[in-house]
């Protein structure tokens, strides 16, 4: 499976994916998150699904893109012609692989900046080709596992989070679904973009990486699981119950 988090906040953007693959009983590594050149700009993709239609898929958008004879000036054409290629893979693969009985899931974030756009972009698409993008009101978007973060995204996420943070929360997000499921895990692949910046940094992160954030993380939640007033369920235990 995948876990895949984009966030726009006011002083950017950030994202993260995991790297895990297993099939069966096998478990390997693979890129999740991928930039994208286009003309003098560096785009990101993060896709959940069959990680075939994925590949056909963003092929037929590069070659798209190399054939167009004007760079596009707005992250929203990339995004329309990502999902154009996507029907048309569905409608070249869609029937063979209903049959096989795989269904064709691909979901995708895809963010960065063109010329014309006045800060970063952030979008998501689904598997019919439609999209939306990112706004005040919807400050993430989260693709594969995507129950088990959103509780402390919903809880402490908005527009105005600083950008810092947001990328503290999308790693507690991807920690809190490690910690439930075995198909997403270290390593971690991170864009991030500043609102004043042209192109996003990527960067990869292994488990030793984030181990010290991750353990305070965890060693906070132990204390303020014992410090939590419990005084209104006092009369639910005999007299002397130990608070320890």
């Amino acid at each position: 499976m995948t876990f895949c988090i984009g966030i726009k906040v006011r002083e950017g953007i950030v994202a993260l994916a995991d790297t895990r693959i297993v099939k069966g009983s096998e478990q390997s590594n693979k890129q999740k998150l991928a930039g994208l050149q286009h003309a003098e700009n560096v785009l990101f993709t993060m896709t959940s699904g069959l990680r075939s239609v994925r590949d056909k898929t963003v092929i037929y958008l590069d070659e798209a893109l190399r054939n167009d004879s004007q760079p596009k000036l707005r992250m929203y054409e990339v995004v329309n012609m990502f999902g154009e290629q996507l029907r048309r893979v569905k409608s070249e693969d869609g029937p063979s692989l209903a049959a096989t009985g795989h269904t064709f899931n691909l979901n995708a974030i895809i963010g960065g900046r063109l010329p014309d756009d006045d800060e970063p972009q952030l979008f998501y698409v689904y598997p019919e080709g439609n999209w939306v993008e990112a706004a005040v009101d919807l400050p993430y978007f989260i693709i594969g596992r995507t129950p088990y973060g959103k509780p402390v995204l919903d809880r402490l996420l908005t527009y105005e989070t600083p950008l810092k943070e947001a990328l503290t929360l999308a790693l507690l997000a991807f920690d809190a679904t490690r910690t439930s499921v075995t198909d997403v895990d270290c390593p971690i692949d991170v864009a991030v973009m500043t609102s004043t910046c042209l192109e996003p940094t990527f960067q990869r992160f292994s488990e030793q990486d984030l181990h010290s954030a991750l353990q305070w993380w965890s060693q906070s939640m132990s204390d303020a699981l014992k410090a939590t007033p419990m005084d209104w369920a006092d009369s639910l235990f005999p007299p002397g119950t130990s608070d320890a």
